[in-house]
């Protein structure tokens, strides 16, 4: 295979199913891949000596925070969702292989990412596309859910950083430290298209629903001297312009069987 043919140097880990409603309809898919899928590349990867595995994990493993307060990196680990659950177990198992097997692991925990070419079941590219088409908007409960958003090419800058200068076994949070209310998101979206807020329909609260992500990056800054570039603000701006800009690719998306 891919490995044999290449034998890489480094391995970085992205792969996942990564929609927590869809995890919450179904969890066995985010098990076989999130945790096996992990497993296999974790073993492929001891196979071929790799020098470097990075295992993308997620602020989302922590589970919730009130209304004050940061997660850290020795923060206990207490997801709520099965895709939480699944991104956990794989967090834990690329850990494990490096304690017990000394397989070269950095782990990364970032904070949600947004910007192009992301699925349009997502908050951000769902909101941009209903209000193109003008179909109400839905907001679980009353949008005051609050996550850390980080554009999608700080991320990268992110784990490229990582794996030039990290240390190996350490864990990273990566976050911008730019918290949003969701309803604040759509919002913003709606302002940026010039629709209307009436477009908002507040549905039933998503089941088992975290209120509030944030994660404290010092350690990151510290090893790395990464930080975000891109403002909230500055991010949105870009996203809902590429998305404009590519109707044809998310309506093929949109087409495609899942």
């Amino acid at each position: 295979g891919v490995f044999e043919e290449a034998k890489p140097d480094v391995v970085i880990h992205w792969a996942a199913e990564s929609h927590v409603d869809r995890s919450i309809m179904e969890a066995l898919p985010f098990l076989r891949t999130n945790i096996m899928g992990t497993q296999v590349l974790l073993d492929l990867s001891r196979t071929y000596g790799v020098e470097k595995f990075i295992n993308i994990s997620t602020d989302e493993v922590y589970g919730e925070l009130g209304e004050e307060g940061r997660f850290h990196e020795t923060t206990a680990l207490n997801p709520s969702s099965p895709y939480s659950v699944s991104k956990a177990s794989a967090d834990m198992m690329g850990r494990a292989y490096h304690r017990t097997y000394g397989l070269p692991v950095i782990t990364v925990r970032p904070s949600n990412n947004y910007g192009p070419w992301q699925y349009p079941e997502k908050l951000i590219p769902l909101t941009i596309l209903k209000a193109m088409t003008n179909e109400k908007i839905p907001v679980y409960g009353k949008g005051k859910n609050i996550r850390e958003w980080l554009f999608v090419s700080d991320c990268a800058d992110a784990v490229f950083k990582i794996m030039e200068t990290g240390t190996i076994g350490e864990t990273y949070n990566t976050g911008s430290g730019e918290e949003q209310r969701n309803i604040d998101v759509v919002k913003t979206i709606l302002k940026l298209l010039k629709k209307p807020e009436d477009m908002i329909e507040f549905t039933e609260d998503r089941l088992g629903h975290d209120f509030r992500y944030s994660l404290n990056s010092g350690k990151i800054r510290e090893h790395t001297g990464w930080q975000a570039k891109i403002s909230f603000h500055e991010g949105i701006e870009k996203t809902v312009s590429w998305y404009v800009d590519n109707t044809a690719w998310v309506q093929g998306k949109l087409d495609y069987p899942r």
